[in-house]
C-alpha cells in the first residue's frame, strides 16, 4: 500500500481549523511546522501555555498523509475552504511507498552521548560503553529522549553537579529521564511529577526498565516535603507561573534547575525567581538556556 503526502504553506492564523478539516476530509495524519525551518527565517517559537493568538511563524507548512486512493483534488480544496483559506491555494503531492515504519523510526534513534558519564540508549541498541551510566529510554508519547537541547542541558548539569545523597524532584517529568538519571548518578530519592497521564505511565515504565526507584505522581500529587534539587524542564510561561510552587519545594540552600527556555525568554524567567533564589545563567545550547538558582 502507498500513501499520498500533501504539502501546503499557509499563513498560520487558522492552522488548527485546517488540521481538523483535513482529517475530516480523509487525511490519516497531519503535521504542522515552520515553513522556514532550517533557514535564517526560522522562528524557534510555538504557542506556549498562557499565550494567545496565532503562531509566531511567518508561514506554516502543513503536511497531510492520505490513502493513495483518496480524491486529493476534492479533499484538499474543501479543507482549505472550510478553514477560511483560498481553496485554489497550491500544494504538492508526493507518493510515499509503504515501509516498515517501526524500523524506520528505530533507525533515527541511536545512542546519544549526553555528558561525560551518561548515555541515552534505545532498547534496540547495545550500549556503546557498558561502564557508563546508560539510560534506557525509547521514543514515545512523553517528552525526553536525550536528543533535545533542553534535556541534554539538564543531564549535563546533573552529571557535573549531583554529589550523591540528594533528594531530587523532577517537576514536569515527561519520560522520567531526569529523575532516572538522578537516581543512577547517586541521588537518595527521586520524584517525578507530570500532569499528563501518558507521561506518568511512561515515566513509571521507564523507571522499571532502568531498575531505578523513582516515585511518579500525577497533577494531584501533594508536595509534602522539600528537595535539595528541583528540576523543571518545561516551557517559559509555565515556569513563570510555577515559581512560587517550585520555591516552596526547594530546601533552604538547595538548587532549582530550569530548562525549556529560549534565550529571549531567559530574563523574564530569571526575574520571576529572584524573590526566593540567587539566580545564574549556567549553560546555553542551540538558542536554549539553562537557569540555576540557589534557595536563600
Amino acid at each position: 500500500m502507498a500513501w499520498l503526502a500533501i504539502t501546503l504553506d499557509v499563513v498560520p492564523q487558522n492552522t488548527d481549523t485546517l488540521v481538523d478539516a483535513l482529517l475530516e476530509t480523509g487525511a490519516v495524519s497531519v503535521e504542522v511546522g515552520d515553513a522556514y525551518a532550517g533557514t535564517p527565517r526560522e522562528c524557534a517559537r510555538f504557542n506556549e501555555p498562557g499565550e494567545t493568538g496565532a503562531l509566531s511563524w511567518e508561514m506554516a507548512r502543513v503536511l497531510a498523509l492520505f490513502d493513495e486512493h483518496a480524491d486529493i483534488a476534492e479533499a484538499v480544496p474543501a479543507a482549505l475552504s472550510a478553514a477560511g483559506y483560498d481553496p485554489a491555494s497550491g500544494f504538492t503531492v508526493e507518493r510515499v511507498e509503504d515501509q516498515d515504519w517501526v524500523r524506520a523510526v528505530q533507525a533515527d534513534f541511536r545512542p546519544v552521548h549526553v555528558s561525560p558519564r551518561v548515555w541515552v540508549v534505545p532498547t534496540w541498541h547495545t550500549a556503546p560503553d557498558a561502564a557508563a551510566i546508560n539510560l534506557i529510554i525509547d521514543p514515545g508519547l512523553a517528552f525526553g529522549t536525550g536528543t533535545h537541547p533542553t534535556t541534554r542541558l539538564c543531564l549535563e548539569w546533573l552529571d557535573h553537579n549531583l554529589r550523591g545523597g540528594e533528594r531530587v524532584l523532577d517537576y514536569g517529568c515527561g519520560s522520567g529521564i531526569l529523575a532516572i538519571a538522578a537516581m543512577k548518578l547517586g541521588a537518595a530519592t527521586a520524584t517525578g511529577i507530570d500532569i499528563d497521564p501518558a507521561a506518568v505511565i511512561a515515566a513509571q515504565d521507564n523507571a522499571v526498565q532502568n531498575q531505578a526507584l523513582v516515585q511518579v505522581g500525577g497533577g494531584d500529587y501533594i508536595l509534602s516535603e522539600t528537595y535539595e534539587i528541583v528540576l523543571a524542564n518545561i516551557l517559559a510561561n509555565p515556569l513563570k507561573l510555577l515559581a512560587p510552587l517550585l520555591a516552596r519545594a526547594t530546601a533552604a540552600g538547595g538548587r532549582v534547575v530550569l530548562s525549556g527556555i529560549l534565550e529571549h525568554q531567559a530574563t523574564e524567567v530569571f526575574d520571576c525567581y529572584t524573590e526566593w533564589f540567587d539566580m545564574a545563567h549556567e549553560q546555553r545550547e542551540d538558542g536554549w538556556v539553562l537557569l540555576v538558582g540557589h534557595r536563600r
